[in-house]
């Protein structure tokens, strides 16, 4: 029976930290008692928030000792925050959500159904309904989409929606880069030319209600476009694996390695 670790990346979120964490609470309790899981754990990663969220999140994890908090010195960013996640995961399964919860947590009960229903090794969920975010914010993430479309061809319907289910195993092959947003992207990419099994499903989408989203300002917009650039020759190069039992092995005489100047 599997683990799951639920971790939220968090920078400044003392309004919602507790809800968020009461949230995966009570979806652990009731999938543990359900029998779907036989434990779980809630990961903290404070990226130097300059308000109480440190403060808060240490408060919680001395109530409960599934919550786990791990402390940025300094700020890392989005990728920083969820390469520390998936680093610190200690179970099978793991979710990444953020704090301020873009969709009931209850979702996690589907997500899971339908990654061992289906032996998925990832589960992605993209939104029913955007309208609430404003028109420009759903010009930039529609064009976003179609750009990871055409220039990688992952048919993902909402690349950078913060719901993401993976099996732990995959990242013994996934060694994520970015630092900035591109990284959810990242993910799904390298997951995909991996040979790994990604399924989607839709979900209710709540829009943040407190605290500030900075996924449309332009400095993020470039820096995404800055990484992507950056990492298309690697992601090239990834040679798919072979899964085998509950492993994974590479086609014999393959290596998957980072490009070098003489790669064209």
């Amino acid at each position: 029976m599997d683990t799951i670790t639920i971790f939220y990346p968090m920078y400044n979120e003392e309004a919602c930290l507790k809800r968020a964490v009461e949230a995966a609470q009570e979806v652990g309790d009731l999938m543990s008692a359900e029998g779907e899981i036989s434990d779980y754990e809630i990961l903290l990663i404070d990226d130097a928030s300059t308000d109480s969220t440190g403060r808060l999140a240490d408060e919680l994890s001395a109530k409960d000792p599934r919550v786990k908090v791990v402390h940025h010195q300094t700020n890392c960013g989005l990728g920083g925050s969820m390469k520390s996640g998936f680093a610190n995961a200690g179970m099978d399964v793991i979710l990444y959500s953020d704090a301020d919860l873009p969709f009931d947590m209850m979702e996690l009960r589907k997500a899971y159904r339908l990654m061992r229903y289906y032996e998925a090794d990832v589960v992605s969920a993209f939104r029913f309904d955007r309208t609430g975010e404003g028109l420009r914010r759903l010009i930039y993430s529609n064009a976003y989409n179609a750009l990871i479309k055409t220039f990688f061809h992952l048919r993902v319907k909402d690349v950078n929606f913060s719901f993401k289910l993976a099996r732990r195993d995959i990242f013994k092959e996934i060694t994520l880069k970015s630092e900035g947003s591109f990284i959810d992207a990242e993910l799904l990419i390298k997951a995909s030319r991996y040979g790994f099994k990604i399924i989607q499903f839709g979900t209710d989408y709540f829009p943040r209600s407190r605290g500030v989203s900075r996924l449309s300002s332009l400095g993020v917009i470039v820096k995404i476009l800055k990484e992507m650039f950056w990492l298309r020759r690697e992601i090239k190069a990834i040679v798919p694996v072979v899964k085998v039992g509950v492993g994974f092995i590479r086609p014999a005489g393959s290596i998957n390695r980072a490009p070098t100047r003489n790669d064209k």
